[in-house]
């Protein structure tokens, strides 16, 4: 769950913090995204570090033509999909993610989801995995976004909450019990939510699907 912003500098900011470029070269680190609420998610930093699983590889079955990995992070699935033939283009605005990515091999810039895109309109999937629909905290916004990168009939593969999940809150990265980063927005959304989002966005559902107990997926389709 890298993150590739919200389209202000603020939220790049936070995501460049040492805590988080530390814990991406060690590929480890106790980091988390947390509210003043209370609530808390961890992030599964080694595993983002580590060669792409089963449920990883489920998803990249799924994916046809040029692939965009918003929020590729150490690059793990830019990584597989070039083994996999597929060329595949990583963004992050954190520099940490995209050196990462270009020392495991793939192509990756620092940008925003919401910044110009190279070949908008024309990639035939975009990725929205570990959590990243919470980009920006506004899920429409990002959806509506993603549908004028991919081509006409393009696919967006989103990994969402379990349950019926759709909450809003205004988190900080920790590392630790310690808050190293400023306030942003993030999203929690579940397959149900997402559903009713991808209707207004120009999306619809084609599949829905889990791997293990705890990661869940759904493959949207775009609409013209």
């Amino acid at each position: 769950m890298s993150t590739s912003g919200s389209g202000s500098a603020d939220t790049a900011e936070d995501w460049n913090n040492g805590s988080y470029a530390a814990a991406m070269h060690a590929r480890r680190g106790d980091l988390s995204l947390r509210d003043a609420d209370g609530w808390c998610c961890l992030l599964d930093v080694e595993g983002w570090c580590a060669r792409a699983d089963a449920g990883d590889h489920a998803v990249l079955r799924r994916c046809k033509g040029r692939v965009l990995d918003i929020g590729c992070g150490a690059g793990r699935l830019v990584e597989a999909l070039l083994h996999r033939g597929h060329c595949a283009l990583g963004i992050d605005v954190s520099p940490s993610a995209v050196i990462t990515t270009v020392r495991r091999g793939g192509a990756a810039l620092r940008r925003s989801v919401f910044d110009p895109i190279p070949d908008e309109g024309t990639w035939g999937t975009a990725l929205l995995i570990d959590g990243n629909i919470g980009i920006g905290g506004d899920p429409c916004r990002l959806l509506r976004r993603i549908r004028d990168l991919v081509h006409g009939h393009g696919l967006l593969i989103v990994e969402t909450a379990s349950g019926d999940a759709d909450e809003r809150r205004r988190v900080r990265i920790h590392a630790g019990q310690h808050a190293v980063s400023g306030v942003f927005p993030w999203a929690v959304v579940g397959a149900a939510a997402l559903g009713r989002y991808a209707q207004v966005s120009g999306w619809r559902t084609v599949e829905r699907w889990t791997a293990g107990e705890r990661r869940h997926f759904v493959a949207l389709r775009a609409r013209r």
